[in-house]
């Protein structure tokens, strides 16, 4: 391989190449490949010897697809072998391809930017604490008791907002019944806005059995053409009143919603809880405080390279998150009235704050010498087996291990860099 020649700025090019032997056999490779689609007179389909193959279509004939057969592998060992850490796709060239020699090739490519730290010990910011107070573990608890809330029917009183009323209903415009204006036996939330404005309103006050005609007017922005801005009326007749009703806090509620038999056992496990998650709360916002400072100190000339391919990989994971949902991102796209480069626009921020981020924490774990040691890695997998119910073996068959020491190597770095700051 050629030296390495830095041409411009987080730019570098140099030269690798294949054996004639491993080009030869790669050509033959790519026969193999091929000939089954080949037709050469004289011989049935996919019979024809290369030799002939060659003669009839040229001697070059299997020359593309043997590069792209000999390439990928020779272009990682080039990179690894001269510590190359690209963050882009290269542009590669052949110089000079031929049996007897093999294959000359020429690559360019964006690399990770080299740059001078700037303070990272001893950074001063205010030590961050996030009290847990009675309010915010009450709220917890009615967030709790209202999952566990039950549905009873009123018999006693008229519809109030919040009630859920069991309607049957059909709308008319112009004296006419319109299509996908009916329903029976429909569950609808007073004040949930899931009607058209002012439909649920005129619900209000009215009790089981009442049958009412509710005067609206069709938006003109409604989906129906036919039915914008359009004055309807609605036969509804009411079938059922439903309210909420919530549980009393008292001990039979813990035994229902957790593994305590009081509640006062319960709230103080939820006072535990909520204690720990705002310690982890504070930790987290002194680290990302602490990173941003340290980050402001560092001037880097980023590859605007590696800022592109964090924006497409933040796209593609929320594609998969999507795909979970079943829907695709052009879906997401149409509901939400978002184009992809405006999804890019919107990411492309974050997705700077990250890369530079990174670049730092991996440029400080190089100066510091901070490395996950194997037993590191060992604890965290076994850690994930517990966690999974599942053994350690198990476990490295979904994990790439060399990604998890290098996640465990930031996270030993970060808590270097917090127990070298100067608090407040």
């Amino acid at each position: 391989m050629s030296k390495v020649e830095k041409t411009q700025k987080n730019i570098v090019e140099f030269e690798f190449s294949v054996s004639g032997a491993d080009f030869c056999a790669a050509i033959e490779k790519a026969y193999k490949k091929n000939v089954g689609k080949i037709n050469v007179q004289g011989f049935r389909r996919g019979k024809a010897p290369r030799q002939i193959v060659e003669r009839y279509y040229g001697s070059e004939v299997f020359y593309e697809d043997a590069v792209n057969i000999v390439l990928p592998d020779a272009y990682d060992k080039a990179i690894e072998e001269q510590n190359i850490e690209a963050v882009a796709q290269p542009e590669i060239d052949v110089k000079s391809i031929s049996r007897e020699d093999g294959v000359v090739f020429t690559a360019k490519v964006t690399v990770k930017p080299d740059f001078e730290l700037g303070q990272y010990k001893g950074v001063e910011t205010k030590k961050i604490t996030h009290r847990t107070t009675e309010k915010e573990v009450n709220g917890e608890i009615e967030k709790i008791r209202e999952r566990n809330a039950r549905m009873v029917t009123v018999e006693d009183r008229a519809a109030q907002l919040d009630d859920t009323v069991t309607i049957d209903f059909e709308g008319f415009a112009d004296g006419v019944a319109f299509p996908g204006g009916k329903g029976e036996n429909f569950d609808l939330k007073l004040g949930s806005g899931q009607f058209i404005p002012g439909f649920e309103d005129q619900l209000v006050g009215k009790n089981t059995g009442d049958e009412v005609e509710v005067n609206v007017k069709f938006p003109e922005e409604y989906h129906a053409e036919d039915l914008k801005g359009k004055a309807a009326v609605f036969k509804v007749k009411i079938n059922a009143i439903k309210a909420k009703e919530l549980p009393e806090l008292d001990d039979e509620f813990a035994k229902d919603v957790s593994e305590f038999d009081t509640f006062e056992e319960f709230k103080a496990d939820m006072t535990k809880k909520l204690k720990e998650q705002n310690k982890e709360k504070a930790k987290k916002e002194l680290e990302d405080k602490i990173l941003e400072i340290i980050c402001d100190n560092t001037e880097i000339d980023i590859p605007e390279a590696m800022f592109e391919t964090a924006v497409d990989n933040q796209i593609r994971e929320f594609a998969m998150q999507l795909q979970y949902q079943g829907l695709s991102i052009d879906q997401y796209a149409q509901y939400t009235g978002m184009t992809l480069d405006a999804m890019k626009a919107q990411i492309r921020p974050d997705a700077e704050k990250k890369v530079k981020t990174s670049l730092v924490l991996e440029k400080i774990a190089k100066v510091e010498g901070i490395e996950a040691s194997d037993k590191d890695v060992e604890a965290e997998l076994e850690k994930m087996a517990e966690q999974s119910k599942m053994s350690i073996d198990d476990v490295k068959k979904y994990i790439n291990v060399a990604e998890l020491k290098d996640s465990k190597t930031i996270r030993k770095t970060v808590d270097f860099l917090v127990k070298n700051a100067s608090l407040k």
